[in-house]
């Protein structure tokens, strides 16, 4: 991963299988955390972290989760504009990858797009009745768990895909 050159990751490449995933929402003040069960098909919210640029504790927190969870993958939103480019908070999301990747090792960490994710779980919140402070504690994780359904409903079709093509190419029967 480089800073000048954000790439968004393609669910189901390089794929770990069967495991938990951990979606990440990166923000200036807060951090969003939300946690896939081990099929994975639901992204369920987990944490809200606050963000700290000093001490980095917010990088040890997901780390220590990464290990608590036996998670697999680790999927980081990155914003873009409507017009698909990148402003300063991708270039944030994308050091923020970085740094977490160095501290988890083996575990892959991935851009997933995340564009307008924090706009849709707000407009959830508010029609569910959630506002104001009780809204701004809980929309990261919201926007987290946006970042990972949309990353796992995507990984799913892909793998059927290529479960499909591997079925194509080698014929019931053949020896």
């Amino acid at each position: 991963m480089t800073h000048d050159s954000p790439t968004v990751h393609r669910p189901g490449e390089n794929d770990p299988g069967p495991g938990r995933r951990l979606g990440v929402d990166v923000g200036s003040v807060r951090v969003g955390v939300a946690l896939s069960d081990p099929a994975p098909m639901l992204a369920s919210p987990l944490v809200t972290l606050s963000r700290d640029e000093k001490t980095t504790s917010d990088l040890d927190q997901i780390a220590r989760l990464v290990t608590e969870h036996e998670v697999v993958e680790v999927v980081v939103g990155l914003p873009k504009t409507l017009a698909g480019r990148h402003g300063p908070a991708a270039i944030g999301a994308v050091a923020y990858a970085t740094a977490l990747a160095e501290r988890i090792g083996q575990v892959p960490v991935r851009l997933g797009d995340e564009r307008l994710t924090t706009v849709t779980a707000s407009r959830m919140l508010s029609q569910r009745g959630v506002r104001g402070k009780k809204q701004r504690a809980v929309v990261d994780q919201a926007a987290a768990v946006e970042i990972l359904q949309a990353w796992l409903d995507a990984r799913a079709a892909a793998v059927r895909r290529n479960n499909d093509r591997v079925g194509e190419s080698s014929p019931e029967g053949a020896e």
